[in-house]
């Protein structure tokens, strides 16, 4: 049986017959075709085509209203009006709640449905302090690695991050930030710490936002962001302690803020 056979093209199975060239070609055509197939899967797998869901869409939508204040601490959401507000069924608010609730914005309640949470002030120091101890540990981790082309992407999001505070553009203040803090952490190759810290800046975002507008303290946060980024390309270790005092200042509370 097996003198009929012979193993070519790495371990594959094809008749002696197949000694005919043109048997041969047709053979390494079709394998061509193959490895066609998989770099063209690869390559759609390293550049996907961005979606956004429609409990994505409505979840950025009420986001952005609760950080801009006009959903304010302890108002409710309610699914009905939200799904009339935007035409759509409940079942998509409902998921985008869902993940609301997830980043800290919103309580989940049984019969009361969705309530902003507040922002008292024992939980606007515990979320700096968080964000103090786990983004000063990512940040040691990241400055023996941090090299010029960190520096240089870290440099852009900067640039647009005064740019939008140039322009009083509040909505870009948060992602921004958090934009141009993660691309210092990213040399430590922490995937699940920054998402971790990911989370807690969204939910600390609305209090910045309110920070910064009611102090007047862009100018000093313009400033300790471009130090920051110097230490870092410098891989000065003092730019860890240098992190946390520009956290902890952070938050320090306007007097109108109540407890």
């Amino acid at each position: 049986m097996w003198a009929n056979v012979s193993w070519v093209h790495g371990g594959s199975l094809i008749p002696k017959a197949a000694n005919d060239p043109r048997l041969l070609d047709s053979a390494s055509e079709g394998l061509e075709r193959k490895a066609m197939k998989v770099t063209t899967r690869e390559a759609r797998s390293v550049k996907p085509i961005a979606r956004q869901s429609l409990p994505d869409a409505i979840a950025v939508q009420l986001r952005e209203r609760i950080l801009n204040g006009e959903f304010k601490d302890g108002d409710p959401i309610v699914q009905e009006a939200i799904a009339e507000e935007y035409e759509v069924s409940r079942m998509p608010v409902r998921e985008a709640l869902r993940q609301l609730e997830g980043q800290g914005l919103v309580a989940l309640k049984t019969h009361k449905g969705a309530i902003v949470t507040s922002m008292k002030k024992e939980k606007v120091s515990e979320l700096f302090d968080l964000r103090a101890l786990l983004e000063c540990d990512i940040l040691a981790r990241a400055l023996p690695h941090f090299g010029p082309s960190d520096a240089a992407a870290a440099q852009d999001f900067l640039n647009q991050l005064e740019g939008a505070y140039h322009r009083r553009n509040t909505a870009e203040w948060g992602k921004l930030n958090w934009q141009f803090h993660r691309s210092l952490y990213l040399p430590a190759n922490r995937p699940e710490t920054l998402s971790i810290i990911e989370g807690i800046n969204i939910q600390a975002e609305r209090f910045i936002r309110v920070q910064l507008v009611m102090t007047g303290a862009v100018a000093t946060a313009e400033r300790e962001h471009r130090d920051l980024l110097s230490l870092c390309t410098e891989r000065n270790p003092t730019a860890v302690d240098y992190l946390r005092k520009h956290i902890l200042e952070a938050a320090k509370l306007p007097s109108s803020i109540s407890g």
